[in-house]
Order: C-alpha cells, then structure tokens, then sequence
C-alpha cells in the first residue's frame, strides 16, 4: 500500500508538472494551442482547489472569497462565457473542425468533473483525468493533427480501462454508509451561516442561497413537520407493502443543495428508525451518467444548454464490448459489496420545481448516439437494472418522493412554498374515502375511455384486466401520502391489448423539458409512432422524443394509467400561475396522466399488494412484464415517465362496461361522479 501511494505521488507530480508547463507554451500554433492551453489553465486551477479543499481553506473563506471562487470553478460555463469555451461543442468544432471539436469539447466537459474530486480529495478519480489530458496533448507533439480515430481510440480506452476505478466507486458510493462527505457536512456545518453552501464544490446560484436563507427564517417546528411528513412517508412504504422496514440498515436521500436544514433534521428521523442516511452526489463522469439525468444531490446547473449539449457524449466510446465490461465491473463490484446491498432500503427523494423553464437549442454539433448505439444503450440500462435488482432486490426495497418549490418561481415564492406544504400534508382519509368511490366504478369496467376538449386532441381506450373475484379483488390502487406525496391518484397498469388510440398535450414539461403539442399513438398498449411541434422539422422532433421520452426504444408500453385526484393542488396551480412549473408528482395528481415505459411495480410484481378495503391489487403486469421469469430484458424498459392533461383540456373520462354502457367520472373538467362531488369544491 505504501509502495501504491509512492507511485501515485510521483505520477501526481509529474503531472502537475507537466500541465504547468503545457498552460505556459501549448507547444502548438492556432487553435488547437489555444485549446490545450485554456484546458491546462482550468487543470491549474483545479489544482489550486485541491489545495484549497486539503488545507480546508473553504471553512475559514470569507462568504465575498467563496463567492468569487465559486465563480471561477464554473464561470466559463454561465451563459455569457460558454459561448466562446471549448466546452461549448458550436465554439469547438468552429476553431477545431467538426471531428476533432466534438471530442475536444468532451473532454473539456468531462474535466469539469474535477471540482468534485478535489473537493471531496478523490486523488486517483482526479490524476487519470489529468493524466488523459496529458495523453491527448501528446499526440499533438511535433505540432502534428492526428487522426480523430486516434483520439476516440484514447478516449475509448480511458473510459474502458478505468471503468473499475469509476463504476465501481459509483456502487460503493451508493450502498457504503462510510462514504459521508455530505452527510458529515450536512451533520456539522452552521446552516445558518451561507457560506457553509461553497463547502459541497458545487454551483452556487442565488436559488441556493435564496432556498437556504428562507429555510432559516422558519421555526424549528416547521422544519420538523416538513422533514417528518418527508420520512414518515418512507416508513409507511414499507408499511403498506408488507415489506420489513427493520431489515434495512441504510437510506439513500436525495436532494437539492440549499435543502439542508429538512434534510438534517430527515437523517435524525430516519437514525430513530435505524436507518443510517447515505447521500451522494450526482455523477460527474460521463461513464456514470444517463444522459443529462442527475440523480443523487445537486445544485443548479451553470448553464442546462451545456448539460444537454453533452447528454449524448457516450457516442463516443458506447459499444457491446463497452457495455459488457461496464457490466462485469457492475456484478464484481455489487458482489464486492453484496452485504451493504441487502440492507439497503432505497431513495427518500426531495425534488424541487420553479426553475426557469428550459426549452434546448438545436446543436448539430454535439455528439449523439447513433441507432446501433441507441441499440446497445438500451440492452445496458436493462441489464444494469437486472443485475441492481439481484443485490437491491425490488419486493425488499421501497422509497418515496416529495417535492418543493424553489426562489426561481417568483415572487410569491414564500406563499408558494407553504401552500406547497399544505398541499403535501392534505387529510389522506378523506382522499381514501373518495378515490374508493371511483375504484368501485372503475373495477365495474372493461375499459376506460378519456376524451379531450378544446385543442386538446385526445381519444384513447384504457383496457382493463378482468377481475375473477371482485369482492376480493380491485385493479386500481388508492394512492394515499406515502411513497407519493402528496395524496391524490388511483392508478392501474393497463392491459396492452385493446388500449388504442391519440394520447395529446397542448404543453407540458416533463423531467425539466418542454413539449409542445405532444402526440403518442397508441395500438395494442404500445407507442406506435409520436411526434411534437418543438422544432421546424419533423425529424428533429422525433429524435428529441426518441433521446428524451423513448429513451432510445423503438416503442414502449403504456406502463400506467391513473386518474389524479387532487384539485386543491390544480386550483393552486392556477392561482399562483404556475402550472408549467410543476414537478410531474404533483402534476401527475392534477388530471389523469398515463406513464410510458415500466408498470409502477416492476421487479415486484409477486409481492402481494392490498388497498385500505383489503382488496389485492391484480394488475400489476402486462404483457410485457409478464415475460420476466423467462428474459427480463424483453419484460423492462427501464424508464416510466408521465404525462398528465390538465383538467381543462378533459372533455371526459368515462368507463366503460362490458354491455357498452358508459359511466361519466369526469366531465368537462369537473367530477360528475356520485361520491366524488366534493373534489369540485376547490374549484369554487
């Protein structure tokens, strides 16, 4: 061990050396000097971090200092810089051609990655990116442009040879309780005091800051309320689903930065519950990401055009032998760390909204996964779900999700945020009691039939699965505040066969983009074709479907329907104008809304599941699912995104009975139910 760490001081030095000397003559003329030398600048700088973070210069910075020092790790990222940084793939492949722009421009974008490892003192993580710095600048030597075949060779065989390094740590990090550099400071900082903010090395926007200095303003009751309805809705997970809670030893939460506050006080619940609380950072490395998803803890982006300029980047290495050497470094390292993963219980997940909303600019330029690529993208997120499932087994693991509003969303932001919080503490009996009027009716059914109004263009039949036993048995699960807060669904996985026709959305945000004028055709229960108005041409609509809802599958199933309950939620919406805005847990609530991709119970389909009547949910598979015991990669898509319409663009939802009778729940946007009357009341 000692001998190891001798070696990598040595390497540490060499390099450090060596990109000083690159930053003071690039050694090469034009372009690509210039290149090489604002790259090695940045490297100096992250040096300079990694100095600052051991010598723990971050905790006796004055704020001015961490404000200006934050600026600088990010700056050339912000909307202004980014237009002429070689991170930008237009500005690369403009100074440096189109082939040799695109992978400059990654690795550009990868080393950004670096503010983490020297932050978190990661030397290995932060040497091999260095040293792939120093590698490429290599084949430059003599002032001689190589082949781009050869510098994709370089990349290939970086993200390849080190995929035991980065995929591995990435599993130890979420399943090892040991790995506590956020909870720690999460534990121990003065969250009182801003600057505590610039000690995670993340960005730090004036949404932190702002999300920060309010939850500061509140009682500490009020933080207790919030942070328990957060974690009691995690411990009534395993409740409800017969699962034991007190088999699990860790936690995963996930947050945004400037959160802190709740999330001390959710680690202090879930340590009386026995459950140690692990929080990890969103990936940085290109190997670890799914495309621009960030999933972990996170603050806001310097810029989302950058990250989704970059979602595509795995163009440039993603193969079956990649895929399968990803694969294998999964299975040791799970297998390495097998006990840690049998008692982990899954993600307590805080999700915010109100950001500025985003709609991405075309960039030719960047890299983008080519079909047979797509191909091999999907098998991987397939087996990469298996092969979590084995270690983190699905019927044993429950999570649960909450989201709140952020400074971004304006003025009223403080009237939002408690209105916010009253919304996800509604009396879920009284939703219990209304939602079983409209599972009675629904489970009478063979079908569903939602019509839209308006310009809204909707005309689809939901079929149902046929109950052997209804006096024991339901289709619909009532959704009450447990793992989905707030209350206010009643939902199914559809039978495939028979669910035909026009799924269409005048606007809608989902996972943080824009969609306009939506459409998905439906025959048999799968995506038959699909389209938007985003973009002048047909054919760069359907690859932003295609890369950001189909998540590169040729089709999926309708994995989900449900009828969402909450029009507390809806006329807040209204009110504060802010219904382009919302997270789809709380859209999904307001209107139906039909889930493409996986069933709400993949990986646990087996496990019994009941509603507060004691009736056994039945539909939780389809035809697809129902292929896993035999190949579970033709049974999971491993994706499962909603799309809700707005109770004003419904001209009606309507079961349908076997004789071809139809019963009304909702007509022109409001409950005509007898029972559910009462959710019209908001409306007043």
């Amino acid at each position: 061990m000692e001998k190891e760490e001798e070696v990598l001081k040595e390497r540490w030095e060499l390099a450090r050396v060596r990109i000083a000397q690159i930053a003071a003559a690039p050694e090469l003329p034009g372009a690509f000097g210039d290149y090489f030398k604002c790259t090695a600048d940045f490297l100096l700088l992250m040096l300079e971090a990694w100095d600052k973070a051991r010598d723990r210069w971050m905790q006796d910075a004055s704020l001015g200092e961490l404000e200006a020092w934050n600026l600088r790790l990010y700056g050339e990222l912000t909307k202004d810089q980014y237009k002429e940084s070689y991170a930008n793939p237009v500005y690369a492949a403009e100074r440096l051609g189109t082939e040799h722009g695109q992978i400059l421009s990654f690795l550009r974008a990868e080393l950004q990655g670096l503010v983490v490892y020297a932050y978190e003192q990661k030397q290995e993580e932060m040497l091999v990116y260095m040293e792939l710095f120093l590698q490429i600048h290599a084949e430059f030597e003599g002032g001689n442009i190589p082949e781009a075949r050869q510098l994709k060779d370089d990349i290939y065989w970086f993200v390849s040879d080190y995929s035991d390094l980065m995929v591995a740590g990435r599993v130890r990090e979420q399943i090892d309780p040991s790995l506590s550099f956020a909870r720690d400071l999460i534990m121990e900082a003065d969250l009182a005091d801003p600057r505590y903010l610039y000690r995670f090395g993340e960005y730090i926007s004036d949404t932190e800051r702002k999300t920060s200095a309010f939850l500061n303003s509140l009682p500490q009751e009020e933080i207790d309320r919030i942070a328990s309805v957060f974690t009691e809705g995690y411990r009534m997970g395993f409740l409800a689903a017969g699962k034991p809670l007190e088999k699990k030893k860790t936690v995963n939460i996930r947050y945004s930065v400037g959160f802190e506050r709740i999330i001390r006080r959710a680690v202090e619940n879930f340590k009386a519950m026995g459950l140690e609380s692990i929080i990890y950072r969103a990936a940085v490395s290109r190997v670890n990401m799914r495309e621009a998803n960030r999933i972990g803890y996170y603050s806001s982006s310097p810029n989302r055009q950058f990250d989704y300029d970059h979602k595509g980047d795995a163009a440039l290495f993603l193969d079956k032998a990649f895929a399968e050497r990803k694969l294998g470094v999964l299975r040791t390292a799970y297998e390495r760390q097998k006990e840690l993963a049998a008692v982990h219980g899954g993600p307590a997940v805080m999700e915010i909204f109100g950001e500025t909303p985003f709609e991405p600019e075309k960039c030719p330029e960047a890299l983008k996964l080519s079909e047979k690529q797509q191909a091999v993208q999907v098998y991987l997120n397939s087996r990469m779900g298996q092969i979590t499932n084995e270690y983190i087994k699905g019927e044993e693991r429950s999570f649960t999700i909450i989201a709140f509003p952020v400074p971004d969303i304006g003025g009223r932001f403080e009237d939002i945020f408690r209105e916010t919080v009253r919304i996800n503490t509604l009396d879920y009996q009284t939703y219990q009691r209304i939602q079983q009027r409209l599972i009675d009716a629904l489970d009478r059914g063979t079908a569903v039939h939602i019509l839209g109004k308006g310009e809204n263009r909707t005309d689809l039949r939901i079929a149902l699965w046929p109950l052997e036993n209804p006096d024991k048995e339901t289709n619909f699960e009532n959704c009450v505040a447990d793992v989905n807060i707030p209350v206010g669904e009643v939902f199914t996985s559809p039978r495939l066969t028979g669910t035909d026709g026009m799924l269409h959305v005048t606007g809608v945000y989902l996972n943080g983009l824009f969609y306009r004028d939506l459409t998905l055709v439906f025959r048999n229960g799968m995506v038959e074709s699909y389209g938007c108005r985003n973009y002048g041409e047909e054919e760069e609509n359907a690859r932003y479907i295609r890369e950001n809802i189909m998540y590169h599958h040729d089709t999926l199933p309708l994995g989900e329907f449900a009828v969402g309950t909450n029009t507390t939620a809806y006329v807040a919406a209204k009110t504060y104008g802010i219904e382009d805005r919302l997270p789809i847990l709380i859209a999904e609530k307001m209107g139906p809304h039909f889930a493409v991709g996986d069933t709400c119970y993949s990986w646990e389909e087996d496990v019994p599941t009941f509603n507060p009547d004691g009736k056994r949910i039945m539909a939780k598979e389809n035809e697809c699912s129902t292929r896993r015991k035999e190949d579970a990669k033709q049974a999971y898509f491993n994706c499962h995104t909603d799309i809700t319409i707005p109770y004003d663009e419904i001209g009606e939802i309507a079961v349908v009975h076997e004789d071809g009778s139809r019963t009304a729940l909702i007509r022109d946007g409001r409950f005509v139910l007898p029972g559910t009357e009462e959710l019209n009341e908001p409306f007043a």
